[in-house]
């Protein structure tokens, strides 16, 4: 048995033992057993966010307070803001990573998707299924099925990497990506922190994707789970090094700051023109193909370059809680922040 089946056995009796224990009696309870099915694969994207919070709070969370990059501060003013700062991304995270974005999906986008590509079945129409055709290209290799789950990751992290350029370039897409940048205090919590609509927006381009190269069910989790925390390990406060050759390899915490840096890593030489640097998710070779990668050390701010004071005036307000959030980035898509 290969190392993706040990895994998916292992975690489809997880998943069972918990549906069995938890989900399927509350929904007995509330008397909503029609959604036992559409449950059982919820309780999937659950038990995720639960190994993943575990990883956070048991591997990421001790390497920030090892070798923090920003210094605890000592004004007690400062250290309130950020600690509210950090709260809401704490926020942003339990409400993605444990699922309950993921039931208005279920609920919004996931029929529009289940009845186009029904139809599209029906029509004789059916996706490219990229790990068949990549088998041949590879006749010493038995175990095809890691083959395709490191195919379909690279396909991911190429999509994505086209998909973040975008959110930096048009600036309707901009004003909602900016919610993320917004944050001035990184920390491993912070790749959650991002606008309902945009988050929407991604979610339905990565289905898309994985419905026409054809993902299994199965490894579309796990490509998401990995993927999920990379990103919140690139994000964390921590001086971490991959050396000269692991940065070219990985994106980690010093490739990314350096994108969220004010003036640096998403407005182009520090002009405010959107742009900038590091676009990258998972591997930095696709900055290095397109002419984006810049490999500099950067620990100083993050945050965008408006929010700082101007001639006297205050820095935009980009909202101090997760509604306000929310409410701020529809009006600027508008033209009306």
């Amino acid at each position: 048995m290969n190392p993706l089946d040990t895994l998916a056995t292992w975690f489809d009796n997880a998943r069972g033992w918990l549906f069995e224990t938890a989900i399927q009696p509350a929904l007995y309870t509330l008397g909503q057993a029609n959604y036992l099915s559409d449950a059982y694969d919820g309780t999937g994207w659950l038990l995720v966010g639960l190994l993943q919070l575990l990883v956070l709070a048991s591997v990421i969370g001790p390497l920030q307070r090892w070798r923090p990059i920003e210094a605890p501060v000592r004004d007690s003013a400062q250290r309130a803001e950020r600690r509210h700062a950090i709260a809401m991304d704490v926020i942003y995270t339990l409400l993605h990573r444990l699922g309950v974005l993921r039931v208005l999906l279920f609920f919004s986008v996931d029929p529009l998707f289940n009845h186009l590509f029904g139809w599209l079945a029906v029509q004789g129409v059916d996706g490219w299924h990229l790990d068949q055709w990549i088998a041949p290209l590879w006749p010493g290799v038995t175990d095809t099925a890691l083959v395709g789950f490191l195919a379909y990751l690279l396909v991911f992290d190429f999509v994505i990497y086209g998909i973040h350029r975008a959110q930096h370039q048009w600036e309707w897409w901009w004003a909602l990506h900016a919610v993320h940048h917004s944050q001035r205090h990184m920390t491993m919590w912070t790749d959650s922190r991002n606008h309902l609509l945009d988050i929407l927006l991604v979610d339905m381009l990565f289905v898309l994707v994985a419905r026409v190269i054809g993902v299994p069910p199965g490894q579309f989790v796990f490509l998401v789970a990995l993927s999920q925390l990379i990103e919140s390990l690139s994000h964390a406060n921590v001086r971490l090094s991959f050396g000269w050759l692991g940065a070219r390899l990985l994106v980690g915490p010093s490739y990314h700051r350096l994108h969220h840096g004010i003036g640096i890593g998403h407005e182009s030489h520090g002009s405010g023109t959107l742009g900038g640097h590091n676009f990258s998710i998972l591997f930095p070779i696709w900055d290095i193909l397109f002419g984006t990668a810049c490999f500099q050390t950067h620990t100083g701010a993050t945050g965008i370059r408006d929010q700082l004071p101007h001639d006297g005036q205050p820095g935009r307000d980009y909202g101090r809680g997760f509604w306000a959030q929310q409410r701020l980035g529809l009006l600027r898509m508008i033209g009306r922040a």
